[in-house]
């Protein structure tokens, strides 16, 4: 069934995004947070224009060789403008939701800064419905169900507010109208060229942004290769472009539920990988956000639906 699939995609971009948690912060001890995400999502767009020249002569059906790459080849020409205006909208989200995000992990803990970005779960349907994307009763419960899960998972101690954490929640409200964005958006064009326009904005944004305001040197971009080649082929070529596939067809409230379990999988691949445990606590908060994830989607298995986009 091809919610089913949808729902899988999601589950392995929130996978490759949760795992990504680690090479950020490994790339941070060698440049800063703008130059990591400039490098990072330059590096995601470049890793589209192979599928996009491939994607383009299946499309023309051609049968003679392959002509030399050039921005025609590549691109075409048909609803361009629309499609750089809709990555265009889409770069600028993410450049705002990443920059916030980087800038608040540097005051706040790891564990605090993932449940306040998490919290986009709940601002994604409150937003929708000012908008007319009605989530749905199960969906609300579901969104409930998978913050509680979030702060299990993440939160321990006492909870106590920083500048760090206001930037971070800042962010949030950037993540959620992403999701909106993308789930709006990416029905009307096409999903590769969406992808490579939003990377590129946000990459040249932040960029701009480090040579404003850090020191970039080659040799320390050069030093953190690893952690950004991570975040720039798997975390950005693939999950977000996995993430703007998939959500043609799901409900943003929904989707926002599934992403959100990138939580989970920072916690388990720290559990697995670098030998961090793992408590009751949030073992239960794994639990709880999973059971928000089935819940949600209980209108598309239990009523004949035709599209899941409907509330």
């Amino acid at each position: 069934m091809q919610f089913l699939k949808n729902d899988f995609l999601l589950v392995v971009t929130a996978i490759i995004w949760g795992l990504a948690f680690t090479a950020q912060r490994a790339g941070m001890a060698f440049v800063g947070p703008f130059t990591f995400n400039g490098v990072r999502f330059l590096l995601g767009s470049l890793s589209l224009v192979p599928l996009l020249y491939l994607g383009m002569q299946t499309h023309e059906k051609r049968t003679d060789p392959l002509p030399a790459i050039s921005r025609k080849t590549i691109f075409g020409t048909a609803n361009e403008g629309i499609t750089m205006l809709y990555g265009g909208a889409g770069g600028i989200l993410l450049f705002l939701g990443s920059s916030f995000q980087q800038i608040g992990v540097v005051y706040t803990s790891a564990g605090k800064a993932g449940f306040i970005t998490g919290m986009y779960v709940i601002i994604v349907p409150f937003i929708g419905a000012f908008i007319g994307q009605k989530a749905g009763i199960s969906r609300w419960a579901g969104a409930v169900m998978s913050l509680a899960g979030l702060y299990f998972l993440s939160i321990k101690g006492n909870i106590s507010i920083n500048k760090g954490d206001l930037f971070v929640f800042v962010s949030a409200f950037f993540w959620a109208l992403h999701v909106i964005v993308i789930s709006r958006f990416s029905p009307l064009v096409d999903t590769l060229k969406l992808a490579f326009y939003q990377y590129l904005f946000c990459g040249v944004l932040s960029m701009l942004t480090a040579l404003a305001m850090e020191e970039v040197r080659l040799g320390s971009i050069l030093q953190a290769w690893l952690p950004i080649f991570y975040g720039g082929f798997f975390s950005v070529g693939v999950a977000y472009t996995l993430q703007v596939y998939a959500q043609k067809r799901v409900h943003p409230a929904h989707a926002a539920i599934i992403l959100s379990l990138e939580g989970v999988f920072a916690v388990l691949g720290g559990w697995l990988l670098l030998s961090e445990t793992l408590s009751l606590k949030g073992v239960l908060g794994c639990l709880l956000m999973l059971c928000g994830m089935l819940i949600s989607q209980a209108p598309v298995i239990f009523q004949k639906k035709k599209h899941p986009l409907s509330s």
